[in-house]
């Protein structure tokens, strides 16, 4: 294995592996949050579809790697990952942070030429121009965590394992650093097309917010709005994994 094979699976993770299909879907973590998250995802498409999930650096077998606290800096790193791919038909699903960086990573992409993705979706996650004062990275450990229950997005006995909370911790912050200080300019937009999933009572994006990606695309937009919080996604698993699927072509 060459140091290029060696890079890309550190960022990039096949569950199953499914190189030679037609297809890929590249899938971006939230904050805090690992390539394991989409393992369900994997499962679900291939082997029809290539599915890679990123693993971002501080996490799990990254932990010791330092995380990367800025959000540009970060889309940086994976562009030049992904331009290490082949090349075929993709599309980019993030969630919550994840869904700015797929953004992001995107648009890279798509000003250099190659490897751009045919659509985005972004879950869970307001427009990028959207502004919202949060200093969640700024409180200590006790009230990250009482964002995290709000959020509801991790297993709450994850939460009560001093353990796994304080070797998570580092990269909980970092992430919530980098996007919490993330900016983007009203007028940057992807040529491709943007579908944009929301809960319905999420308490970080609102439908309106949600709405504004469309002032992010010169392409065409869908709004998919679920019932449910931030993590509406895993009560509507089957239900988003079918809005992938329209992306894909996959009928």
């Amino acid at each position: 294995m060459n140091s290029t094979d060696t890079s890309t699976a550190l960022w990039l993770r096949r569950f199953h592996p499914a190189v030679d299909s037609p297809v890929r879907l590249i899938c971006f973590p939230h904050a805090g949050g690992s390539a394991t998250f989409y393992h369900p995802v994997s499962a679900r498409f291939s082997p029809a579809v290539d599915v890679l999930a990123l693993q971002y650096p501080g996490r799990q077998d990254r932990r010791r790697e330092p995380c990367v606290e800025d959000i540009g800096t970060l889309a940086d790193l994976i562009t030049d990952e992904l331009l290490a791919l082949d090349e075929k038909p993709t599309v980019f699903f993030g969630h919550s942070m994840g869904a700015v960086l797929a953004f992001e990573t995107a648009w890279r992409l798509e000003q250099k030429g190659q490897h751009a993705p045919r659509s985005v979706i972004a879950s869970g996650r307001r427009a990028p121009s959207t502004t919202r004062t949060e200093t969640v990275h700024n409180r200590d450990d006790d009230g990250i965590l009482a964002e995290l229950r709000l959020l509801n997005g991790t297993n709450p006995q994850l939460l009560g394992d001093e353990e796994i909370v304080r070797m998570a911790m580092p990269a909980i912050r970092g992430d919530y650093r980098a996007i919490e200080k993330y900016g983007c300019a009203a007028d940057r937009r992807l040529r491709c097309p943007i579908t944009a999933l929301t809960g319905d009572a999420d308490p970080r994006t609102s439908l309106a917010e949600a709405q504004s990606w469309s002032l992010h695309t010169e392409g065409a937009f869908r709004l998919k709005v679920f019932p449910g919080g931030h993590f509406f996604l895993a009560e509507h698993q089957t239900a988003v994994n079918e809005e992938i699927s329209r992306e894909l072509g996959l009928g």
